[in-house]
């Protein structure tokens, strides 16, 4: 990210200049730290061309230094003029940002927990240090682990932090922290306030006339899945189609890989598996050059869905164990569960009805001691590992929730098929994800007419069809304003 933070030397207490807007007393404390630490006098420091009262009252803060004196000054002290000005050595900028280099890395290649390790210890330095950029990097990349691990207050913890630090900096630049809390919302089940982060960023910015491109692409990437999730399909193919208007001004591998993930959603919604495959397969192959390994196992879990939609669940089944198996290497926790959900749909489909049930049953209460195994022959949880929960995956959890109700129907259960149905009712009625909410209304209707028990089921049909009606419109409000293309 570039530094953007220079002032012009309007405000009292600033220095004029190239000093930007470090303010007098601090250059004046840096040049003391400096001269002591060399072990030079006021007047070692300031000859030939200043006297040592000069630098006296330059150390105290009463003075605002020329960019010739601090020119001056840095090259009697040792130092570069960034650093003086700046406080920031090129040094240390340079080994903070090769040691966000590795963390990032850590991150795309490994387990979220180690890259953790090394975000932290880049934010602790930079925070020392005075590096702001370094520690909004640091901050983000936190975030970014959080949300892999599913410790998604954590996540937002380090969002927010880092849009505190970047308060005074241009909505761009903060742009990456608000998707990503955006994001922690989503897989909570906070899918209208998901969408509310996402659609006033892109208003504020185009309302201030900041057209972003790699803002905004992030902004409708990130959208098309809460929108997908309420309904709103309309809304979700526009953002699709700004988000391939955008992406040729944009130099980012990573971010239009998943933009393709993104668009592929829009095109399986649509009934075009094909093109949602062939979208799939561009981000897969960004992904595998970036050896980017989350992003390119969620390619293999949407691929899979991809099968599943059009009925061939032997290599849907592959391609969501190829994703569940690269997720759990990574100790992606969260994500790990959700793809279990979709595999455990297609076993349910091919007839494995008891392998299916024994996936979904650990997922929804997931604390097994540790080296339990399971009847499935599904790798085991780790002890202690959190599963799926009202605010951690919600809407994976209802259709958890729905599967299971499904398994008791088909096998004449009806009491433990309507308390699933109920379950995932509760969990996804606070998410507002539409479409599912009528399915299982619909299935829960078709369970109680079964029953005999007609006026609940009206009322459940009824409930249904409330969802369906005008979906996402009624949450959403006015689609945000469009950048100019």
């Amino acid at each position: 990210m570039a530094d953007r933070s220079a002032g012009d030397g309007r405000t009292a207490g600033t220095v004029t200049g190239a000093a930007g807007a470090e303010s007098t007393a601090e250059i004046g404390r840096r040049v003391l730290r400096l001269r002591t630490e060399r072990g030079f006098t006021q007047r070692q420091l300031a000859e030939p061309a200043y006297t040592a009262a000069y630098v006296s009252t330059l150390e105290a803060g009463k003075v605002r230094p020329s960019e010739a004196a601090l020119r001056h000054l840095a090259d009697r002290l040792g130092v570069s003029y960034e650093e003086l000005t700046t406080g920031r050595s090129p040094r240390d900028a340079t080994r903070l940002r090769a040691a966000l280099t590795d963390a990032r890395r850590a991150l795309a290649t490994g387990a979220a927990e180690d890259a953790a390790g090394l975000f932290a210890e880049v934010r602790d330095e930079a925070e020392r240090l005075g590096f702001a950029e370094e520690r909004s990097a640091a901050l983000l990349g936190l975030g970014d682990c959080a949300l892999e691990t599913g410790d998604l207050t954590v996540a937002r913890d380090h969002f927010e932090a880092v849009e505190r630090l970047l308060a005074g900096e241009p909505l761009p630049r903060r742009i990456p922290a608000i998707r990503g809390r955006a994001v922690a919302h989503l897989l909570a089940g906070e899918l209208r306030y998901s969408c509310y982060l996402l659609e006033s960023s892109i208003d504020e910015l185009n309302a201030s006339g900041l057209h972003d491109p790699y803002a905004l692409l992030l902004l409708y990437t990130a959208a098309i899945a809460p929108y997908m999730d309420m309904g709103a399909h309309a809304r979700a193919v526009r953002a699709a189609e700004l988000a391939l208007a955008l992406a040729p001004s944009v130099d980012d591998p990573g971010l239009i890989a998943r933009m393709h993930r993104g668009v592929a959603r829009t095109l399986i919604a649509e009934g075009r598996t094909a093109e949602a495959d062939a979208s799939l397969a561009k981000a897969q192959e960004l992904y595998e050059q970036l050896r980017i390994h989350t992003d390119l196992a969620h390619c293999h879990w949407m691929r899979g869905y991809v099968h599943a939609q059009d009925g061939n669940l032997e290599r849907a089944e592959r391609e969501l164990r190829t994703a569940r198996d690269m997720l759990a290497s990574k100790r992606a926790a969260l994500f790990t569960v959700q793809v279990e959900v979709e595999l455990a749909d297609v076993l349910r489909r091919r007839g494995r009805t008891a392998e299916a049930e024994a996936l979904l049953l650990p997922l929804l209460a997931r604390t097994p001691a540790a080296g339990a195994a399971n009847t499935a022959g599904e790798p085991d949880a780790a002890p202690g590992e959190a599963g799926l929960t009202a605010d951690r995956g919600a809407v994976h959890a209802g259709g958890a929730h729905r599967l299971l109700g499904l398994i008791a129907d088909e096998r004449g259960d009806a009491e433990a098929a309507e308390e699933h149905y109920c379950a995932a009712l509760s969990l996804l009625e606070r998410t507002g994800a539409a479409g599912d909410l009528a399915d299982l209304c619909r299935l829960l209707g078709d369970l109680l007419r079964r029953e005999g028990r007609l006026e609940a089921a009206m009322d459940a049909y009824r409930t249904g069809l409330g969802h369906r009606a005008a979906p996402g419109t009624t949450t959403l409000g006015p689609a945000p304003a469009e950048p100019p293309m």
